[in-house]
Parts: C-alpha cells; structure tokens; sequence
C-alpha cells in the first residue's frame, strides 16, 4: 500500500482492509512467465487469450519456471499437460440461482446482483487479480474482475435495487484502487495496469452523493489525484506536442486522447494482437500494439471510430485522435472538482477548475464540433482534420452539460436522422467486423444517449430510445431467459432480437452493465411493457 493510502486511512478516510487477501505485486503474467507465456499464448493452449492471463499458479512462478525451462529441453514435452499441471482455471463462484421463468426483468435482474458479485478474499496468491478491500460486481461471462467504466452503469442498476451495500463497497474500491495505483486501472488485473478506461469516477461520485451513500466531498482528493494522472505533462508541453494522455494543439488548447504505457501486445489478446501487427508492414509493430491498447483503454475495443480503414483493424490510429467522449468526461471532472472545491471552501481551486472547464468547453468547441454534420465528432490531431463518421459518442457533451442549446438541437435531429436503428442507438454509421460498430447496440451508450437529450428538453426522441432499447432487451429475456453484453438492433421483435456479434470472443451473457441500465430505465418507465415480459423455457 502506498504512503497516500496509509495516509487516507489514518485521516479517517476509507478503511479497507486488505490483510485477509493474498500478497499481490504488480507483476504482469508476459512480465513473470517470460517465455513460457509466449509459448503458451503463441500456441493457443486455450482458444481465449485470456484465459491463460487469468489462471493462478500452483506452486512458486520461481519453481515453474525453473522446471518449465528443465522439460521444455525434453523430448516429446508436452505444453498443454505442463500448463494443466501448473495452473489452476480461475473458476466461477458456485451458485444456487436458477433463472424463474416466471419472473419478470426486474426481480431477475435484482436477483443477478449477488451472482455477479465477487468477494476480496477470493484473491489467490500470484494471479494476476489485483487486491480490492470490499465486495464488487464484475460484468459476467468471462470477465470475472471489476472494469472501470462498466462499473458507472452497474452503480445505475444497484442503485435502483435497493443495494446501497454494493454501492458503498464500489466507492472504497475505486477510491483504494486510485490511492494505491494513482489511477483507476481498466479492471483489477496486473495486466490492466497500464491504461485506464473512460474517466467516469466523477460521475460515481455524484451517484453516490444522489443516492446517499457519502457526500461527494469526500471523495475531491481522489478526483484531483486522477484528474493529475490524465493531465500529467501538462505545464512542459509545447504547442503541436503530445505526451500520454494529453495533446497541445497548435494554438496551445489542451485536449486528451486514450493511451497505454506500453507497446507490447495486450497480454488478454497476445495472439489476436501479434497477428495484427503482421498485417500492418508499413508500421512499427510498437506502434500497432500502442493503439490496439489505446483502443482497449476506451472502452470501444474495437471499432471503426479509431481505424483508417473500417476494414483492417491494423490501420488502427487510436492515439490520433482526440475524443468527444473522453474530453466530456473529463469536462465533468472539472466542474466537479470546482464544485466540490467551492463546497469546501477552497474558492482558488474552485476557479481555476472553473476556468480549465471552460478552457476545455471552448477547445472542444473549436476542434470537436461539426457545423455542417450538426453534431460533435472526434478530432485527428496528427492530420490536423476532424474525423468524418459519427459515432454515438456525439451524445457524451448533452450528458454532461457542455453542449450549448442550439449544438444539443442540431445533435438532436443529426442522431434521429442519421443514428436511430429500430432497436435503440446505433454505436456508429459503419459497419464491420468489430463490435463497436453496426449491427451491434451497447447499454452504456443508450443511457447516455437518452438523458443527454434528456438533459436539454429532447423527451421525444430519448423516451423513443428508451422503448426502441427496452423492446430489444425484453424481447431476447422472453425467448433466452438472460441479458447479454450487446445486442443486434436491426429488429426489436421479439421472434428474431439477438445478441450482438463481431469481435475477439463470443457473446458474454451476464451482463453487468446491460442490467444496469436496463434496471434504471425500467423504474423510470413504469408502464412500459417490458415490464410484463416473461421468459419462455
């Protein structure tokens, strides 16, 4: 534990306690298991890269790698039996739960809620599974670990239910995590340390303030602090300069972009991102791995939004580009720390937060806004040009207030012309392979969706949305009896709604966010038939 952790604990702050879990370092597995991860990844032991990422050792890494380099000199050595002698599978918690066909979307949903719910000292000793002090809900399906942004849309649901407990709990981990780490890592792996995920702490904390879990005052040194980690570099960079997270444009505005530290594979995607690399030849394969990371770390892994071309995935140039949902988000930090600042009586912070927000507001204005698209878009720094398609995150500035009145109008009609689908809000107007991008449909990017236009008076077209996407979850829960990661929005009949497709795995049921945001619309439409929906078995 960091000294700003110990500290925060003998103020009386937050008082997780991690002495029940097993030791943790930040080791990666590539960073451990050296030559033996490559041999394991290379040779697809495991048909999901990230199974093997997950696995925790038996015995000491120091002994298996020792050994493993004694019998991989041996004739006839077999990898996979040395794997399964070495390794355990992280394994699903046992349940009792049985989905009651009888039962309508919100008991099960509220009946999830303990499924996907993960306890600290499940922490085996030497995994990859970083340490968190309180219980936490993960998304379902094979991913068994607390993601960051997914966590936001989670809280909706949870707070919904009635369960303050699970909220509390996320509090003091996302705190504890940045308080250890300095950030809030994509999930709770070693391998995820390297990159975050859309900063959406801030929307977190106004949650919890809302709902009466803590006062969000509480919580303003761990907004600065990972406010400071996405502005690191910020008082030496030169005008045309990028550095991590942060780009000065040529008229010295500050704007963000997604990155990683690193630019080896994703070590959950080894095999998917080494083959990538090999079709990009005109590139440095450092810089693919790069962007593929960056991809990661916004939450859209992946989609034509960050590729010149929506056909090759190798053509990926995520750190390029100047996001609009990223740079709102951002914006929602700033206001809230100058709220929060102001709250406290630190009037000095209060303005000069006041003022980055608005710095930010204009930039934003300048470089991300689309007169004749009628809508915001995301901004090619290195091309000096803005990127042409739209994509769902045209929403994110009606969500958290940056939009003016008349941009959240034309964003209004540009999204009802050009991004409706009939199952709820298209991701993006192009389709491919990935999964970012039509046909599919994501829970995340309906709510905010819905109460951006929300926000500014659109009732019309977000109570559509909302039916569009209730239509489409309801009618996939009648026939299937579950709630998947995504979905396909090219029908919301209840004979032929599917789950979405495309990617790297195949289709997750679960979902922690899907029921969250499923949960939260539901009580906000009371009458709406899904309501009525139940599974046929």
């Amino acid at each position: 534990m960091t000294d700003t952790a110990q500290r925060t604990l003998a103020q009386g702050g937050m008082t997780p306690d991690v002495a029940h879990s097993a030791p943790s370092d930040v080791l990666t597995p590539a960073d451990r298991y050296g030559d033996l991860f490559v041999a394991v990844q290379s040779q697809r032991i495991f048909p999901d890269s990230k199974t093997f990422v997950d696995c925790a050792p038996l015995r000491a890494p120091q002994e298996i790698m020792r050994r493993y380099r004694e019998d991989a000199a041996k004739p006839g050595f077999d990898l996979a039996q040395f794997v399964v002698t070495h390794f355990t599978l992280e394994r699903t918690p046992p349940s009792a739960y049985v989905a009651d066909p009888a039962q309508g979307l919100v008991a099960h949903i509220d009946g999830l809620w303990d499924v996907l719910m993960r306890e600290p000292d499940a922490h085996p000793a030497d995994s990859s599974l970083l340490p968190l002090p309180r219980a936490y809900v993960v998304p379902g399906g094979r991913f068994h670990e607390l993601y960051y942004w997914d966590s936001y849309f989670t809280m909706l649901g949870l707070a919904h239910s009635g369960r303050h407990d699970l909220l509390v709990s996320m509090a003091d981990n996302f705190s504890f995590l940045i308080d250890t780490y300095g950030h809030i890592p994509n999930g709770n792996r070693t391998y995820y340390l390297s990159r975050s995920q859309p900063p959406v702490y801030a929307l977190m904390v106004a949650l919890f303030e809302s709902h009466g879990v803590a006062r969000a005052l509480r919580y303003l040194p761990h907004l600065r602090r990972e406010y400071d980690y996405w502005m690191a570099g910020e008082a030496s960079l030169r005008p045309g300069d990028a550095y991590r997270h942060l780009v000065r444009l040529p008229d010295g505005a500050l704007l963000n972009r997604y990155w990683d530290e690193r630019e080896t594979p994703r070590e959950e995607g080894y095999l998917e991102d080494v083959t990538t690399a090999l079709d990009a030849p005109r590139r440095r394969a450092g810089e693919v791995y790069r962007d593929l990371r960056a991809g990661a770390a916004s939450g859209w892994d992946f989609s034509s939004r960050w590729l010149a071309n929506a056909n090759d995935l190798s053509s990926i140039r995520t750190t390029a580009i100047l996001p609009v949902d990223l740079n709102s988000f951002l914006y929602a930090a700033e206001t809230q720390i100058a709220r929060l600042s102001e709250a406290g009586g630190d009037a000095e912070t209060a303005r000069a937060f006041a003022l980055r927000a608005q710095a930010r507001r204009d930039a934003m204005t300048r470089y991300l806004w689309s007169d004749a698209q009628g809508a915001f878009v995301d901004y090619d720094w290195q091309l000096g040009a803005p990127r042409p398609q739209l994509s769902a995150a045209m929403a994110a500035p009606l969500f958290v207030g940056l939009a003016s009145r008349e941009q959240a109008h034309r964003s209004a009609a540009t999204m009802a012309q050009r991004m409706l689908a009939a199952g709820g809000l298209r991701t993006t107007e192009t389709s491919s392979l990935q999964q970012w991008d039509p046909p599919n449909g994501w829970a995340p990017l309906q709510w905010i969706g819905i109460h951006g236009l929300r926000k500014y008076g659109e009732h019309r077209l977000a109570n559509d949305i909302a039916h569009r996407w209730l239509c489409t979850v309801s009618s996939l829960y009648a026939r299937e009896s579950k709630l998947v990661e995504k979905y396909s929005l090219h029908t919301s009949d209840a004979m032929s709604a599917s789950g979405g497709s495309g990617g790297e795995y195949p289709l997750q049921d679960g979902f922690g966010w899907t029921n969250g945001v499923v949960r939260r619309l539901m009580g906000e439409h009371p009458d709406h038939h899904a309501h009525r929906v139940r599974a046929r078995q």
